[in-house]
């Protein structure tokens, strides 16, 4: 009898137990959605005095006006800064996640300054899988260890090694457009990125992948594949779980591509880090020379022999995150200010006069390689790339996620905030730049650039976290357009609203860059002022 009262008693704890257990799931739910409502509502409380774009719903926010297409939303974004020029911040609700945008140099600055907003936008996630914690999506502690270790190998005496490469690069493309010369208009966008993913596979893994003789291969295509389903991915929320992306038939895609790109990263770094231990075991054992002094060095020979504070080297894992990184930060934006480049000189026959002139003070008639001592002497051309930076930025607006609660322009905006810094709008300040539409090299002449806010002109962002490639960026556009500049010269009949801006991670025309070409000198006698 015992033994069934205890039966009996057991079954009942049991019972008593799950129910607590189900109660106790239920009742930490209900704390989250609570405390989460409750954190959306004190945001909404204190960020309501901050100007809104138009009435946002509760929860839905403005979610259901912004447009779907990404050309659309980034013309939408635009036509609000204009709207509200007049006021130095304006609000946005995605959903529940608050937003402001940023267009001003002086709140611009607030921002960029800050050595603790540092955090990407969570929409840099779904860069992750691919890029892993390297230097555009890691943040803290890890960012600033990276940060100080890296920024020795951009300094202006190593990158001069990078510039064979770029010129060969060039000039195997002024071959591919000589078919084009006399012809009619054709989109070069597609041209010039090739050649910068050439420049950006050799100068960070030191392999030569061809691309601008063979646009098939399997890494180039995984490369844009991957960059168009990130770009995707962020517009539709629907695929931002993991899990639930992955039932699709992009998710795997986007898997078997991740593993394409990262197989072919890792069996480069392995392969480099053999033949730097065999060259120094032969070293060693006095069996030979040592390493080549004609070898060209690359990004990856640079990080394999890196150390940080203590002495440590970079794992092989932090290696294949920083090389991932930079090949895909280093050739979209930098394809993209040189065909922004040429659309602009060829809507601009005066200007185009000017550099040509300039290249023929530099250069002569010789189609010889630009030295690092000709890039120090091509002045115009610099304002010309700036210039260009300024009306068609290659990244057109980017993000921070705000750590903490601060002040702007007199408002209070929360943590949490996505702080979206639009370069695309803030570079149209008529207050630094009057008839913000013109192209006008001539702005960035020391003259003319002095008393200008330095937050008014951010194409590389600034502060902290500012593009540590930027001067390899520079050089790469310069060396590239003084290469094209010296044989062709360049027309073009689109208008600016003809090119479809739109504004992803890179400023890009849907439309295409499409351009004219004819010989350089046979031109001349019509181009002399």
């Amino acid at each position: 009898m015992i033994w069934l009262w205890l039966g009996l008693v057991g079954r009942k704890l049991l019972l008593w137990g799950a129910a607590s257990a189900v109660s106790v799931a239920g009742a930490t739910i209900l704390l989250n959605i609570l405390q989460m409502v409750a954190s959306y509502a004190r945001k909404w409380l204190q960020m309501r005095p901050i100007p809104s774009v138009t009435r946002a719903y509760p929860l839905v926010g403005h979610a259901l006006l912004m447009k779907p297409n990404s050309a659309e939303f980034f013309q939408q974004l635009i036509q609000y800064t204009e709207e509200f020029r007049h006021l130095p911040v304006i609000k946005l609700w995605i959903g529940p996640v608050p937003m402001v945008a940023l267009y001003k140099a002086e709140t611009v600055e607030v921002i960029l300054t800050s050595s603790k907003q540092i955090d990407k936008s969570f929409m840099y996630k779904f860069l992750q899988p691919w890029l892993g914690l390297g230097l555009l999506t890691s943040t803290g502690n890890k960012w600033r260890s990276r940060r100080k270790m890296l920024t020795p190998t951009f300094h202006f005496t190593i990158l001069e090694d990078f510039l064979d490469v770029m010129n060969e690069q060039a000039n195997i493309l002024v071959k591919k457009l000589e078919s084009h010369v006399g012809q009619e208009a054709f989109n070069c966008f597609f041209h010039i990125t090739l050649c910068a993913l050439d420049i950006i596979c050799e100068t960070a893994m030191g392999k030569n992948i061809g691309a601008q003789g063979n646009d098939d291969s399997e890494y180039v295509r995984s490369v844009y594949r991957m960059s168009d389903m990130i770009h995707r991915r962020m517009k539709m929320p629907w695929f931002w779980f993991d899990l639930w992306y992955l039932m699709f038939k992009e998710g795997r895609e986007h898997r078997r591509s991740l593993k394409r790109l990262h197989t072919f990263t890792n069996n480069v770094i392995a392969e480099r880090a053999n033949e730097m231990k065999a060259e120094e075991d032969c070293t060693g054992a006095g069996r030979g020379p040592g390493p080549s002094k004609s070898k060209r060095k690359a990004f990856l020979d640079l990080l394999l022999s890196v150390t940080d504070e203590e002495g440590n080297k970079l794992s092989h894992e932090d290696i294949r995150e920083e090389v991932d990184t930079f090949m895909f930060e280093g050739h979209d934006t930098t394809a993209a200010a040189i065909n922004w480049s040429l659309y602009l000189l060829g809507c601009y026959p005066e200007v185009q006069r000017k550099v040509d002139k300039e290249l023929d003070e530099v250069f002569g008639r010789s189609h010889r390689p630009v030295t690092l001592e000709d890039l120090k002497k091509l002045k115009y051309l610099d304002c010309v790339i700036k210039e260009t930076l300024r009306i068609f930025p290659s990244v057109p607006l980017f993000a921070r996620s705000l750590t903490e609660d601060c002040e702007m322009a007199g408002y209070r905006i929360a943590k949490g905030t996505e702080a979206v810094i639009i370069p695309y709008a803030l570079h149209r300040d008529p207050r630094y730049f009057p008839d913000p539409e013109e192209f006008q090299p001539e702005r960035f002449f020391p003259k003319n650039s002095q008393g200008r806010h330095p937050y008014a002109y951010v194409p590389f962002s600034a502060g902290p976290r500012n593009c540590i490639g930027q001067r390899f960026a520079v050089m790469e556009e310069k060396t590239i357009l003084a290469c094209l500049l010296r044989h062709f010269w360049v027309e073009s009949n689109q208008k600016r609203e003809d090119l479809g801006l739109s504004g992803d991670l890179i400023l890009r025309p849907n439309n295409g860059i499409w351009i004219k070409l004819k010989r350089r000198h046979e031109e001349e006698p019509q181009l002399s002022p």
